[in-house]
Parts: structure tokens; sequence; C-alpha cells
């Protein structure tokens, strides 16, 4: 929630602004120095930033991420890095009670001194360190942060961890990463990741700035909703905390005014000295029709204007503009008729919500390169994709404030990990006080964001105990399963309950929930799926036979690599690179065998690219491998949403699946929907597909074809399902069924057609599996439809009758977007619009082109002329790289 806080800044001018005067801020951010350890290198650098981005900016280096840079780089996190800069008190220090330096985020390990004077020092990159500099500042002041390679840091808290090793020492060769990241409270992916590089940064990555106050001074402020069912009435909780300056308690009047809510109340208050809170409880007026947030697809998101008015002594006055949403949230895990285990689905706002999308990584190794307009672009794309949610994964950061803003206007749910991931963590005191106020600072920064809607411990660190990834000693494991519960149970959980009671906590991801917390906080299988969420990955089996998908309760991740567009690659790249067995190519992979369990999976269905032409063949397999990884995630997407309301053999009732990953962090392979930048791959066309509000699901069991229709719909509807059987060489269908009074329930999926497949196609002519694909669509009154759909009757690869396709486009132009007429001489299956490098996306793209023509629509994200997308635009279908 952006709070908008207005205070007279005064500036050392206390007499025009009454007595005491409102706080003076002043920001740090902008140019400051920035010189390595011995002094060989000073250059300018932008503060929030860091090293290597300053260095990029300066010409020092090339771009990090271009071909094998991020080995040739590792000096820079070798090295301690200092940023220092003189700054003019902008005020007359004698005239306050207290001054504050405020760092939002340092990254990660650092020597604060102003005037040469220590004023403290940091460890956490996702703290908010306050340093009381009021004996120390100057009219005229000297500031040094003098940082320690996050490296050698991180090395030597592993090596004085003498007690007893906490693994993983390093990670896995082919990430090329560096070693004991678990020791160090930063960006867990960087030191590397598979899917990512390693830049181990250094730098000031958020805000920075001198707070000078008298009185008290506010330094948090949230509100947290909440619905009393028996008073049928919603309440506010307002939570502010003030460090009070002040010798003795200060009493005050706080007003709180809602004017669409018809609600306004005043209440006194009193601050003893030091740090303080206020919690009032705001009843809203019962007369008011009060608007809830909804999701995504559920809803409208409102927000309510609201002023906080703080009148503490004598004309000291703060105002808090912000805005209140309302909603509840539960996760509600209880018995389920027909099964054992618990349910595990979330309720918002009384209403069960199938939650649909993936997980979120960084966006930028830099953060400071992770601007505004990216985070609208990549959120924007995931409700274009009929997403209404996402996972902030916990080994990356806590976002920034504009990204859960955003999520709270567009409706995307946040499941916010804490930042622990795929590793043991020590739990000496120091490291538990660091990780303590990270959590504090944390969840009092972000709970007012209606969009959060649960907290996790951390990323597969149960699984990790449970399973024994690091092969400890059955012996020694004891020790690993008391700092366990030690740090995610008695100290982040600990915390979560005493600052948010308005969301549930769960202490992993995945964990079986209430059951684990029966086994002692550790079950034996976190991955069963008669419980809580799991976590699959299969490289090997067939990824379009559903049964080897668990039939879980929710599927947190699940996913499959594929390679991004040529047009990204080639912008880090050079000719020699251009090959999919080249080094660059294997550099590029950070999951071990990645590239053969691409070209594995595909080989199942397709015949893979033998073009002679190396750069030919390069294109046709990166095109491929997108291919392969929209069918697969859409084969196991779909199979999740159809085993919504149906309980088989004690499993089902799954409700949420969140594919994993949803960004990019560079140009690599990657199991990412969006590549780096934001284009779309096809697995992104592909769940907005998949995600529709409305879904015919079509698959085989034991020789027959069934059909589920899947709605997230409020009401019920009657629809008519279409189902069309094509001969691949023959654009006319060879026989067409409609089946009329389909009644489908909200929020439900059920059968609602099935035939053995041998029946359809003795029906159908002369159609075998290999000559003909079924398609099918479900549509209701007005404009009330769902996708098209379709089933493969066997693999591509076997298909009789597929020609190569003659694709041609006429492009027009509509305003702001843009037309493409397209015109194919055969049915042509996965059918690929490439604009290259131009910004944007098509309504419509990697589709079954079963009709001569077809009409797709291009969003440019920046003005665009029509000749430069003539001049970028390649059509590929499947026939094209054989």
């Amino acid at each position: 929630m952006r709070l908008l806080l207005l205070l007279a800044a005064c500036w050392g001018r206390g007499a025009l602004c009454g007595s005491p005067p409102g706080p003076a801020v002043h920001s740090l951010r902008g140019s400051w120095w920035l010189g390595n350890g011995n002094g060989s290198v000073v250059l300018r650098g932008e503060v929030p930033g860091c090293v290597h981005t300053a260095l990029l900016r300066q010409g020092l280096i090339q771009d990090p991420y271009y071909r094998f840079n991020d080995l040739a780089y590792r000096w820079i996190s070798l090295d301690n890095w200092t940023y220092s800069r003189t700054f003019k008190a902008p005020f007359d220090v004698s005239k306050w009670q207290k001054v504050n330096l405020v760092f939002e985020g340092v990254d990660t390990v650092a020597q604060i001194l102003i005037n040469n004077v220590t004023v403290g020092r940091t460890d956490n990159m996702f703290n908010r360190y306050s340093f009381d500099i009021t004996s120390v500042i100057k009219e005229v002041n000297f500031i040094e942060v003098r940082f320690l390679s996050a490296i050698s840091y991180a090395a030597e808290q592993s090596r004085s961890h003498r007690a007893y090793s906490v693994p993983p020492q390093c990670p896995p060769p082919v990430q090329k990463g560096e070693c004991h990241v678990n020791f160090i409270r930063k960006e867990q992916c960087s030191f590397s990741w598979d899917w990512g590089p390693s830049f181990p940064t250094q730098g000031i990555w958020k805000d920075v700035r001198i707070e000078a106050y008298n009185l008290c001074h506010l330094i948090y402020f949230t509100l947290t909703p909440s619905y009393v069912k028996s008073a049928q009435q919603w309440s506010l909780e307002i939570e502010s905390v003030f460090d009070v300056v002040s010798s003795k308690p200060v009493v005050g009047l706080v007003t709180v005014n809602i004017p669409k809510l018809q609600t306004q109340q005043t209440y006194t208050t009193e601050l003893p000295p030091g740090e303080g809170r206020i919690v009032l409880l705001v009843n809203i007026n019962k007369s008011a029709t009060v608007q809830t947030w909804w999701p995504s697809g559920h809803g409208n998101q409102t927000g309510y204007d609201m002023t906080t008015t703080f009148n503490m002594g004598a004309r000291y006055k703060i105002e808090k503009f912000s805005k209140a949403y309302f909603r509840t949230v539960e996760l509600v895990e209880e018995p389920i008729p027909g099964s054992r285990g618990l349910s595990f689905y979330f309720r918002i706002n009384g209403l069960p919500i199938f939650i649909k999308g993936s997980n979120w990584i960084p966006a930028d190794s830099f953060q400071d390169r992770v601007s505004s307009d990216m985070l609208k672009l990549i959120l924007q794309s995931t409700v274009d994709a009929n997403m209404n949610a996402l996972r902030v994964w916990g080994g990356g950061v806590y976002e920034q404030d504009e990204f859960y803003d955003i999520c709270d206007e567009l409706g995307i749910m946040i499941w916010q990990d804490f930042m622990f991931a795929c590793a043991l963590y020590p739990t000496d005191q120091n490291y538990l006080e660091s990780v303590r106020a990270e959590v504090t600072h944390q969840v009092k920064r972000l709970k007012s964001h209606p969009c959060i809607i649960l907290w996790s411990g951390n990323n597969e660190n149960e699984a990790a105990v449970a399973g024994n990834w690091f092969s400890i000693p059955h012996a020694e494991m004891k020790v690993y399963f008391k700092d366990y519960v030690t740090l995610y149970v008695k100290n982040i959980r600990e915390i979560v309950l005493a600052e948010d009671k308005s969301r549930p906590y769960i202490t992993s991801s995945p964990t079986n929930g209430k059951e684990s917390v029966k086994e002692g906080w550790l079950s034996q299988n976190p991955y069963d799926t008669h419980y809580g969420d799991t976590h699959f990955y299969d490289y090997f089996s067939d990824c379009w036979n559903w049964t080897v998908y668990p039939k879980t309760r929710f599927a947190s991740e699940y996913g499959f690599q594929s390679w991004p567009s040529f047009s990204t690659l080639e912008k880090v790249s050079s000719t020699e690179d251009w090959s999919y067995t080249s080094h660059f190519s294997l550099h590029r992979q950070h999951h071990a065998a990645g590239n053969d369990q691409m070209l594995h999976q595909a080989g199942l269905h397709f015949k893979l690219p033998q073009n002679t032409d190396p750069l030919k063949r390069f294109k046709d397999t990166i095109y491929l491998t997108q291919v392969m990884q929209a069918q697969c995630i859409k084969a196991e997407t779909e199979f999740y949403r159809r085993s919504r309301s149906e309980i088989t053999n004690g499993e089902g009732h799954t409700m949420g699946s969140l594919y994993w990953q949803l960004n990019d962090i560079w140009q690599a392979p990657s199991w990412a929907s969006l590549e780096y930048g934001g284009k779309w791959k096809m697995l992104h066309y592909f769940a907005q597909h998949f995600f529709a509000p409305l879904l015919p699901v079509g698959y085989e069991d034991d020789g027959v074809l069934h059909i589920y229709g899947v709605s997230d719909l409020h009401s019920d509807c009657e629809l008519t399902l279409q189902v069309r059987v094509h001969q691949w060489s023959s654009m006319e269908p060879v026989c067409t069924l409609a089946k009329e009074g389909v009644t489908l329930k909200a929020g439900s999926a059920a059968p609602i057609y099935k035939e053995p497949v041998n029946d359809l196609l003795k029906r159908c002519g002369n159609c075998t599996r290999q000559s003909c694909v079924v398609t099918f669509y479900l549509m209701g009154k007005g404009d009330l439809h769902s996708p098209g759909n379709s089933h493969f009757l066997s693999s591509l690869k076997d298909a009789v009758g597929l020609e190569k396709a003659q694709l041609s486009a006429t492009i027009s132009q509509q305003g702001d977007l843009y037309t493409f007429v397209l015109q194919t001489t055969a049915i042509a299956p996965f059918v690929w619009l490439d604009v290259g490098n131009i910004p944007g996306r098509f309504n419509d793209n990697g589709f079954l082109m079963t009709e001569k023509r077809k009409v797709v629509v291009f969003y440019p994200w920046e003005p665009i002329r029509i000749e430069e997308l003539e001049k970028s635009l390649s059509l590929t279908s499947l026939m094209d790289i054989y």
C-alpha cells in the first residue's frame, strides 16, 4: 500500500511550523563515490544501486549477462567496495532532539561511518536499519558505507560455525556459483540457482535518508481488516509504531476518517518514552455498504481513501493518507468425505477460490534495474493470462513496495515465502536476532496489502530435512530437526502470529499443513497428496500421460524447461554460440542434463529438428522446446483443474495450480513462461487458455475419451459442447457433434462427455488415431464461451496427412492495436507468430489452426510502425521444422 506521509519538513525553521516542528526528512539518493578495496578502481555510482550496475554505467564493464561474463566478473563480488559522499545537513542540528540515518536496504555486510565515527553495522539485506547520529552529525558530513564481500563473509561465518556443519556447502558445479549462501541473510539465488547466474551484489539497494525529529516520530503504519460475523460488521485494526524522544509521555488525539464509508472516529492516546505502539480498532459504520477486495476474475479490487490524523502535543500534526481494503482469507484444512487426510484451499470473502498462477523469482540479478514499468508489464501479463495468484518464492527477495501495490490493484493474490530456500540454516543467537528483525520488519511493511493471503516459512526445507537431501547420518539428524523448529516455528511463526493475525502461516512449502504440525512440524512425507501442497517434477515420464501427476490437494510447484526465443538470446551471444551444443548453450544451462531432458521430452511426441543449416536447426530446436514445455504444462495443469470437484481413491479436491515459474532473471533456458524482458513464451499463451474461467478439458482413460467442464464462474450455466474431428489432411471437419443442455455448476469441474475413441473414429469416416485430431469448445448465452481446446489421438511424430502449410499474414492498424489476418493452406499445429525484439504480445499464439483464416491482434507495449512489424514477422508451424 502506498502511504503518502505529509509532514511539515521544516529544515530547522521551527518557529514557522509551530512548536515543536514536524520531522525533517532528507534523502541521500543520487550520486556517490565508489571504490574497491585497494583504491585501484574509483567511480561514480548511483544510490539506490549496486557495484555491477555502477561499473556498467561508467563503461568499465560490458553487460554482465553477455556470454560468459558471469564468470569473467567474479572479481567484482570478491572485492570489498566502499560507497562514500559528503552532504550538508539540510537543517540546524541544534534544533532537533534526535537525528537518525535510515537505510531501507543495505546489500549486505557493511560498516557505516559518519565523519570517521562508526555509527552502525549491517548484515542483513532484508532488514531496515536506523542509526542514531545525533551526536556525530555536523553542518558538513562525510558518510562511508564500507562493504565486505558477501562471498568472503559467508565463508567466514561457515568456518566459525564449528559445532556441526550446516549443509549444503556449495551449489552443484553446473550452477557455477558461490558457496555457503545459507550463512548470509542475502538473496539466496544471488550465489547462483538452477535457472540463474551468480552475481553476489554489493550496494545500497533501497532508499537512504536522514530523519530529524522532536517529541515523537511515526515509523510504521499498518491497517488490517476483520469481519465479525455475529455483528455483521467490518472493522480495521490500525497499528502505528512511534519513536518517542520526549522525556515525558506524549498525549494526543488520533482521528480516522473514511468518507465513502461514513466512518469517522477520534481516539485519545498516550505514548511512553521510547518505542511504543498505538493499536486502534475502527468499527465501520453499519449503514455503509462495504465493497470487498476480490482476486482477479472474481470481482473488483475496491479500496477506500482514508485519512488518519495524529495531533500529538502542541500543534504537532502528522497526516497519513492511505487506502483501506476489506477482505477475509481462510486456509481451509478440514476432513473430506470419502478420503483420509484434509483439504487445503483458500476461501476469500467466504468463497472457495481455485488458485491459478505461477511462481515469482527476482526479475533481475541487479535489483536497481527492476523498474516500475518492468513490474507493471510482468504483472499485467500475469492477469492477462487469466492468473489470479503468484507465489513469491523464498530464494529471492521480499519484493519492493510497488510490486505489492500493483498486485493490490490487479487482484493478484500473493503466497509470500520468507527468504529461506533449499538449505539448512544456522540458529546461533546472532543469526536468529538478525532473522527476527528481518521478519518483524517485513511483516510490518507488508501486512496492509490485501493481495498477500499467506505467509510461508521457507521453500522446500521441510522436504529437505524429511527426505535427508544432504545425506546426514541418521544419528545426527536430531540437531537439524531442532534447528528447523527453532527457526521456522519458535522464531518466525511466533513473530508472524504476534504481528499479523489476519492471514494464515504455514512453516514450509511443500508441507502437510496441520498434519505436519501434528507430527512435530516435520512430516515423514511432506509430499503426501492427502494433505497440504506438493511440488512435483518429472522430466523422464511422458508428460502427455496424466496418470504420472499427483492428484494433490494443491500443486504449488511443477514445470518443464524451455529455451527463450532467439531474439532474446541474440543480445547476449555471438555467432559461434548459436547452436544447441555450443559452449555458450551448455554454460547457460544451470540445471544438470537440462538440455538433454528437453530433447528427450520433445522426442517422445515430435521429430527432432534435423536441418543442415546450424542456425536454422538452433532456432527450430528453440521453437520445439517451447512447444514441448507449453504442451507438458497444459497437460498437467488441466489435470489439476479437472480434479477440483472429485475424490478418486481418496485423492483429489485439487484447489490450486502454481506452475514453476513465471519470469526469468536473465536470458537462459529455464522453466519460465515469460522471457527476461517480459516476452511471452508459447507456455504463457497456453496459460491464457488453460487458466480460462470456463474450460473444456479432454483426456483419455483406457481408450475412452472424456471431456470435463471446468468453471470458476460464480453462477451455474447452461452450455453447449461442440466437438469436431478433423483429418490432418483436410481443413473441413469430418464430423461435428453438438451436445446441448450441459449444466455446469458454479466453481466446479464435472464430466460432460465420454465416448470410446474407437467408436468416435468409426462414426467419423476414415479416421484413425494417426490421421485425425479432436477439437472442442463450450458456448453459452451471450458472450459466454470457452477457448477452443484439442486432444491429440497420437503423437504428432506419427501423424498421418500433416503437410507443410503455407502461412501468410496481412497486417493492418486499428488505433493503437495491429490486426494480423493469417491464412493457411493446410491444418497447422502450434502456429507461432514472432516479431523479434518488438515489445508487445498477441491475443493468441502457438495455436492449432484448423481453419483457412484466423484474425490475431497484437498489443504493442511501445509505439511501433507497421513497417517494422512487417519486417520483423516470422511465421512458424510444426511442419516448418522438419
